[in-house]
């Protein structure tokens, strides 16, 4: 396919780098391998996962002219950077949430691949229980993010999964024939977890496929954790920015009755797993669970408190930018005298940077591998 399509797609709003790109070979290669069952769809039939930037779902609606294109895309960054490239074919798509809105009567999904087998097990699952019962998936990555459990994964929903030919350091898995053997709805997970970090004997936690961690307590969390007792003690109002499966905001609410939370995640797996573990632990009363860029929705001097352990990754890329964008606004989200508690890997170095855009910095504490800060707003 021509990629005169594609010479204009950016990534915004996530970060941009010479380096960084908004369509890859992988894009190409699921276009090409799908072209000949794009032309024969009816409006409607096509669903899109997982597309970074916009490149699968503008490339179908371009090259191959399909409509009423049905999009999921867990980050929302990737949702506002498809609407931001969709320039005249803003009308040929729809975003959807992953239910059976999304995939009823589907009979062709585009996926890019997920990094998480347990993402791509739970929309595989999905699309088993509400796409058409001929439907053809087409999914496609990077051969360095892709690994044989895919085949397996994808295999526990399809009675059929072939691998395409390589090109260009991409491939593709082809799954065909629901499986009707299926073994019941996975996802959500759970689990209770019982760590000494924890402000209570028990923390049931709930995770999505897509979710990090999944349901179980990452190393970085667990040592913010233990800072806990150290946070403004009078904070009437905290933020979890990039709240994951809702450890962190649920931990506060639980230590601190008086204490109302909003975690915010740009995931639609975070914010649901977020949302549940606060209903798992009695205090959805007080932990408002967003889908939102960052801090860019949260009113000014709005938060006395605001913890975070921010990704070192955007996408597949190892990637500082993505955190420093996360926190760039901190210092207009809270109030005069306000914390912003901060855990990242030691080698990053972000304490400098939090100095300049937030406010005085110390650090609170460091191990073998993460240090924590604390940052107030003058």
């Amino acid at each position: 396919m021509s990629d005169h399509v594609f010479a204009t797609l950016r990534r915004w709003p996530d970060v941009e780098a010479p380096n960084l790109f908004a369509v890859d070979a992988s894009d190409r290669l699921i276009l090409d391998e799908a072209e000949s069952q794009l032309a024969d769809l009816q409006p409607g039939e096509l669903v899109v996962m997982g597309d970074n930037y916009g490149a699968l779902t503008l490339g179908a609606a371009a090259l191959a002219g399909c409509r009423g294109i049905r999009v999921f895309q867990d980050s929302l960054v990737s949702e506002l950077a498809l609407a931001s490239n969709a320039g005249d074919l803003v009308d040929r798509y729809e975003s959807h949430t992953l239910n059976g809105s999304l995939l009823s009567g589907a009979r062709v999904v585009l996926m890019q691949l997920p990094r998480s087998l347990a993402e791509l097990d739970e929309w595989a699952q999905a699309i088993a229980r509400h796409a058409a019962p001929d439907v053809t998936v087409i999914a496609g990555g990077r051969l360095k993010h892709m690994t044989l459990a895919m085949n397996d994964v994808l295999a526990r929903s399809f009675n059929e999964v072939n691998a395409g030919r390589a090109r260009q350091k991409s491939r593709t898995l082809t799954a065909l024939g629901i499986r009707h053997d299926n073994d019941g709805q996975r996802y959500p997970t759970t689990s209770v977890l019982r760590e000494p970090e924890l402000p209570v004997d028990e923390l049931t936690v709930s995770a999505h496929g897509g979710a990090f961690a999944g349901a179980t307590l990452d190393i970085g969390t667990r040592f913010l954790l233990t800072f806990l007792p150290e946070m403004k003690a009078d904070a009437g109002s905290a933020i979890d920015l990039g709240s994951g499966t809702g450890v962190l905001a649920a931990s506060l609410a639980l230590a601190r009755p008086g204490l109302n939370v909003v975690a915010i995640d740009q995931s639609i797996a975070a914010v649901a797993s977020t949302r549940e573990t606060a209903d798992a632990n009695g205090v959805e009363a007080r932990v408002e669970a967003a889908r939102e860029d960052a801090l860019t929705e949260r009113p000014a001097a709005s938060a006395d408190l605001i913890v975070c352990n921010p990704p070192f990754h955007t996408g597949a890329t190892v990637h500082a930018g993505v955190a420093l964008r996360m926190l760039a606004d901190a210092r207009r989200a809270l109030k005069p005298g306000g914390e912003l508690w901060v855990v990242f890997n030691t080698h990053l170095g972000y304490r400098d940077y939090l100095n300049r855009t937030v406010g005085p910095t110390r650090q609170a504490g460091r191990n073998s591998k993460f240090t924590v800060t604390v940052s107030v707003r003058a």
